[in-house]
């Protein structure tokens, strides 16, 4: 866990999931799923199955690839091995990212959020010149129970001193809307990412396109409540 406390007196909490929200890892993903299945002589899957798992913890990614309990944890780390080898450069800030960021600071207290290994959330943050810019990252060695359990979140209002209230999780997955829900937060959703649009729209009621869009809605709501 990453954690600089709360700067200001800014009213609003936006916590951002990481991956299909803020940044494009699928190909340093892929990538390290093939690599790991190759080391150990496995056949690679299908790229939309990956996909359609991308969000969820590595563990269960591979239990659910048809991997063997016993040998998930070596799977694990063959894959991490490789990701932080190539994911800088096969990694990019989705489209409106970084100004999402730059005007959600203006007038929220910001963090993230992620089922991603933390210090590689950091790394990559820090490299794509954003880290400075969010006072808490919880990652996946973070938590007992990641997302869709609400302690991920609750972990991060903690860490930041902030109540639910006047709080949003912005991701791009049932899996953000659920555990907003459980942490009594309110979700944004977001169609730039790797669920299906019309699942999204059945379940929450804030959906935007991009993380732009929603820190722009976000804004209007404060100012329209007067927060």
């Amino acid at each position: 866990m990453t954690c600089s406390k709360g700067r200001g007196r800014k009213p609003v909490t936006i916590l951002f999931d990481l991956d299909g929200t803020l940044i494009d890892s699928t190909e340093a993903i892929l990538e390290s799923f093939y690599t790991a299945f190759g080391e150990f002589g496995g056949e690679n899957p299908e790229r939309d199955r990956i996909e359609r798992l991308i969000g969820h913890p590595l563990d269960r990614m591979f239990a659910s690839l048809g991997v063997e309990s016993e040998y998930i944890d070596a799977h694990v780390e063959a894959y991490k091995r490789h990701y932080r080898k190539v994911s800088r450069e096969k990694t990019t800030l989705l489209p409106g990212a970084a100004e999402a960021v730059r005007r959600a600071y203006d007038f929220a207290l910001l963090g993230v959020v992620t089922t991603k290994t933390g210090r590689y959330s950091v790394e990559l943050l820090e490299h794509m010149g954003l880290m400075s810019s969010f006072d808490v990252l919880i990652g996946r060695e973070d938590v007992v129970n990641p997302k869709p359990h609400p302690e991920p979140i609750l972990k991060a209002l903690d860490a930041l001193g902030r109540s639910t209230e006047n709080c949003w999780m912005v991701g791009d997955t049932l899996m953000d809307v659920d555990a907003a829900r459980a942490a009594g937060v309110k979700p944004f959703a977001l169609t730039c990412g790797y669920a299906d649009a019309s699942d999204l729209e059945s379940a929450c009621e804030h959906l935007a396109p991009d993380a732009l869009s929603a820190v722009s809605a976000i804004y209007r709501v404060a100012e329209k409540s007067g927060v």
